[in-house]
């Protein structure tokens, strides 16, 4: 298991948009040496964890429980054999691509160390209108929703250095047995769901707790 490549974006001014300045840090590419990863602050005030990399919409991006966001090159390859065409690390908007890691099929609450920083993985990755129109495919957030590997977001639980190369070491792996792939489901096509989040407390990203919890009270008020 290691680290491919770290990926940064820039802003970058785009019609497809919906930011008031019209930019997006999106289009994420491989850096070479090594990179800052810390706790940017809360959502919505705060950014990447990555140094060096843009979040221009903090609305729904960015923050201390999806500071990182990191994709499988291993689905990056299977999304290439099924589009027919070449995909670039960093091309979903990752930060980190890895290799011989089971991204989506980790647990919430897993903690891996890459180089000298420990991250936790806290959800998946809801996808969006301007991801479908960056990557230039028609119906792609269905598709991507349908395709239920939807890449991890990480808080930073210990702040330092990374580089491509690093190996990445799982230092900590949760009894209960919800994946990012399962709390993908929940949140998107499968609210049935959402009751089996509440194992993994509050390891969970805030936003999907909150949604688990109002989903267990509407059931016990009907």
């Amino acid at each position: 298991m290691k680290l491919l490549s770290v990926n940064l974006g820039r802003p970058k001014s785009v019609p497809y948009t919906d930011q008031p300045d019209g930019v997006t840090g999106i289009d994420k590419r491989p850096v070479d040496g090594p990179v800052r990863v810390a706790a940017p602050g809360p959502k919505g005030l705060a950014g990447s964890g990555v140094a060096g990399d843009a979040v221009c919409h903090t609305r729904h991006h960015g923050g201390d429980d999806q500071a990182v966001y990191a994709v499988a090159r291993e689905d990056l390859d299977d999304w290439e054999r099924e589009l027919g065409r070449p995909l670039a690390n960093g091309v979903f908007g990752e930060n980190l691509t890895t290799t011989g890691l089971d991204v989506s099929g980790a647990r919430i609450g897993e903690r891996w160390r890459i180089g000298s920083v420990v991250l936790e993985v806290t959800s998946g990755r809801i996808p969006c209108s301007v991801f479908q129109v960056h990557l230039g495919e028609e119906r792609w957030v269905k598709r991507f929703t349908a395709k239920g590997a939807p890449g991890a977001y990480l808080r930073v639980i210990e702040p330092g250095e990374i580089r491509a190369g690093d190996p990445v070491e799982i230092v900590h792996r949760p009894a209960h047995e919800v994946t990012v792939a399962l709390q993908f489901r929940a949140m998107t096509t499968e609210r049935a769901l959402l009751p089996q989040l509440l194992a993994a407390g509050d390891a969970l990203h805030p936003e999907a707790l909150a949604k688990a919890r109002e989903y267990m009270e509407k059931q016990r008020a009907s």
